[in-house]
């Protein structure tokens, strides 16, 4: 039996979730289970949970909720944290050496902190266990005695405000607590979505129901006066509280008669709130909660005033365009900051020309890269008076990353964020804790006020759903429809592909291979650390690679004697991406999110991760890439070249890991991402009316030029792409 069964629940979070695993499974103290409950076997939570529990035997991952985790659980004490929780290193040795002083107590609250998300100053909280009747202590920084609950038959409820019902059972059931000071757990608080913290009317009833089982089960006992109007506070403190963002009109009523019936003999209510509760004085309750509202919204308003005086904007012409009515028809679109027509922006507004004529389609551009727009496509400078125009007037945006923060999002208007690739790396608010990506990034406050502008927010995976979900935490509605960029890997056609090639100058008997590495943080000698031009050499006359960087060429003879030969060819300069992927045979990246738009075309994939270390460390991410690849994996450039002299580049076992790869990655893309936007933001058709996904098994991607053997053991056999 372990010491401890540490129960992390990950429902909604898988961003998160190895950060809190990693918190447990690194403690100095090893005697402890820690068992992670999702809600779905098939959930991104339960595959980052599955690949722990591959390598630890200590970890295991039941289905469904904390009450599940519970009855697996086999150790002494119970500590429940979800994903945002970290135990801090040493913790489980100092709640072990506590509980070696005190004994077996029934609870042991722990010290614990609060991080905002905004900041990484946390706010400690003692685990003083002076007032027994604190049923709102968190129940994340609490340790449990097992057997305690089983004699007591306390299990979770179902629903919403669980942590209220358990809390006040336990207080009326304890009998020894002890508190240790040492801070043992630190929560990363998430961001009040774009509700503002409204409670549904369900969710209501449900605190309800939990404050009134508290209340009736304190009624059974002989508590003393003291305790049991202590108790009672603290539950109507959170009724009151939960009021404060959302009163109705039934929850109101309902609060009030458990007020009166279970009011302790001899209470008096403190403050105005609960003499108002206590009378049921609804419309005099609502007046109040008025009133300090508008006085909270003329506080916000002049902070944002003054913060746009600061910065001197909203502009002049900007100021008077906002002044007229949206435009009803029409579009505005951009991508990576105005540098030209590309990615999903640039596919959404292909498909809208097609379904939507009757919207007026502009693309967004800066001055520089005016002249490379398409002859067709009407396009405004960044920064004209035009430009200020259309951001005022459009009735829908679209746009890989963020526009700028004077930007105003007008009511009716809608906001499209496409992002621009599947996350590896951490995004959004998850950087906060690493230092140096942090500081790039600038204010999360600022970076929150451009996210509270979007509607709606587009994946291609659960996965991402998940991330954004976390990272970006607002109010936006995802659209789980795929990565309209994406869609041409199943749309084009073989002879589109030889065309391609043709244009690009890749000879019709080589293979070609897109090398397509990602950006650093961090300082990085990339020429020294891979000599792609011994690389090119060595591969053999049938390679040719593809160059989508811009760091290597410059000044360097031997890249320029690699491109003169034939071998190398530089694609960095070219500004369709899609293109480059449909024209080669296979892919060598390293962690850049282009592995996981290239796995669409179930070609295979090679990971070169020399500093996957580094970059894991300093960057942060979401998954282990080296344990859930999508083909071969090489930490040294001897390495990749025996990958692909050996030809197990495409073998059996590179084909099986991309399939896992795919499976996990691809699960939206289809080919119909773009009409799905379209119909659903553009014409407003409803969910059921669109196109639904293709599954995976039935889709046909555009074949590469080249059809490797597939090489299985001594021998090789074709495996032909789909057609």
């Amino acid at each position: 039996m372990p010491r401890f069964s540490v129960i992390v629940t990950a429902q909604g979070l898988a961003g998160r979730l190895p950060t809190a695993l990693d918190s447990v499974v690194t403690q100095s103290f090893t005697d402890f289970e820690l068992i992670t409950a999702c809600d779905t076997p098939d959930s991104p939570a339960a595959t980052v949970t599955g690949e722990y529990a591959d390598k630890d035997p200590r970890v295991t991952h039941p289905t469904g909720s904390r009450a599940a985790g519970m009855h697996a659980a086999t150790g002494t004490y119970l500590l429940f944290l979800n994903a945002t929780d970290v135990l801090t290193a040493g913790a489980l040795a100092a709640m072990d050496a506590r509980l070696r002083e005190t004994g077996d107590v029934d609870v042991l609250y722990l010290a614990h902190e609060r991080v905002p998300w905004w900041v990484g100053e946390p706010m400690a909280e003692r685990g003083d266990d002076g007032d027994p009747t604190d049923v709102r202590r968190p129940v994340w920084a609490t340790a449990y005695r097992r057997a305690f609950l089983a004699d007591h038959r306390l299990d979770f409820p179902e629903g919403h405000f669980t942590d209220i019902g358990w809390s006040g059972l336990v207080t009326l059931a304890a009998g020894r607590t002890a508190a240790l000071d040492t801070v043992c757990v630190r929560r990363h608080e998430r961001r009040p979505s774009g509700s503002g913290g409204r409670t549904t009317p369900d969710a209501q009833r449900q605190l309800l129901d939990q404050v009134e089982l508290v209340l009736r089960r304190a009624a059974e006992q002989d508590l003393d006066q003291d305790t049991s109007r202590a108790l009672f506070d603290h539950l109507f403190a959170e009724v009151l509280d939960t009021a404060a963002t959302s009163c109705r009109r039934a929850f109101f009523r309902r609060a009030g008669r458990l007020y009166r019936r279970h009011r302790p003999r001899g209470h008096r209510a403190k403050g105005l709130r609960n003499r108002l509760l206590a009378h049921g004085a609804y419309a005099t309750f609502r007046a109040l909660l008025g009133a300090d509202r508008r006085s909270e919204q003329a506080r916000a308003f002049a902070t944002r005033a003054a913060r746009r005086w600061r910065r001197g904007r909203p502009r002049g012409p900007y100021r008077r365009y906002l002044r007229r009515p949206l435009d009803e028809n029409l579009a505005v679109y951009a991508a990576y900051w105005g540098r030209g027509y590309a990615c999903n922006p640039a596919a959404i507004h292909r498909k809208a020309r097609e379904l939507a004529p009757h919207i007026r389609s502009v693309f967004l551009v800066r001055e520089q890269d005016a002249a490379n727009m398409p002859e067709d496509v009407e396009s405004v400078v960044i920064g004209s008076r035009r430009y200020w125009e259309v951001m005022a007037r459009a009735k829908y945006t679209f746009n890989n990353v963020n526009f700028e923060t004077a930007m105003v999002k007008r009511p009716g208007s809608v906001h499209v964020q496409t992002h621009h690739g599947t996350p590896l790396k951490r995004m959004g608010v998850d950087q906060i804790e690493y230092r140096a990506v942090a500081a790039a990034t600038g204010s999360f406050g600022r970076l929150m006020e451009r996210v509270d502008r979007w509607d709606y927010s587009l994946s291609s995976n659960s996965h991402s759903t998940e991330v954004w979900s976390g990272a970006y935490p607002s109010g936006f509605t995802h659209l789980e429809y795929g990565y309209p960029r994406n869609d041409r890997f199943y749309t084009a056609d073989p002879a589109e592909v030889t065309a391609i090639r043709e244009r690009l100058g890749i000879p019709e008997d080589r293979v070609a291979l897109l090398y397509a590495p990602t950006y650093r943080d961090y300082p990085r000698d990339a020429s020294a650390q891979f000599d792609l031009a011994r690389f090119c050499a060595e591969l053999g006359p049938e390679f040719v690679v593809l160059l989508r960087a811009h760091y290597f060429l410059e000044g360097d003879a031997d890249l320029q004697q690699a491109v003169a030969s034939g071998r190398l060819i530089d694609v960095t300069a070219s500004r369709e991406t899609e293109d480059i992927c449909l024209a080669s045979d296979a892919l060598i990246t390293d962690y850049s999110s282009i592995m996981f738009d290239y796995a669409n075309l179930d070609r295979p994939i090679v990971t070169y991760a020399d500093d996957w270390d580094v970059y894991r460390d300093t960057r942060g991410v979401y998954f282990d890439l080296l344990a859930e690849p999508p083909g071969h994996v090489a930490r040294t450039q001897d390495e990749l070249i025996r990958v692909f002299t050996t030809g197990a580049w495409a073998d059996e076992r590179s084909a099986g890991l991309r399939d896992r790869f795919r499976e996990r990655f691809c699960r939206f893309d289809d080919g119909r991402a773009a009409e799905r936007v379209v119909r659903r933001v553009l014409l407003g058709q409803a969910e059921e009316e669109l196109p639904p996904v293709v599954p995976l098994h039935e889709r046909l991607p555009v074949p590469a030029a080249a059809r490797p053997a597939v090489v299985s053991g001594g021998g090789s056999r074709s495996r032909t792409p789909a057609l």
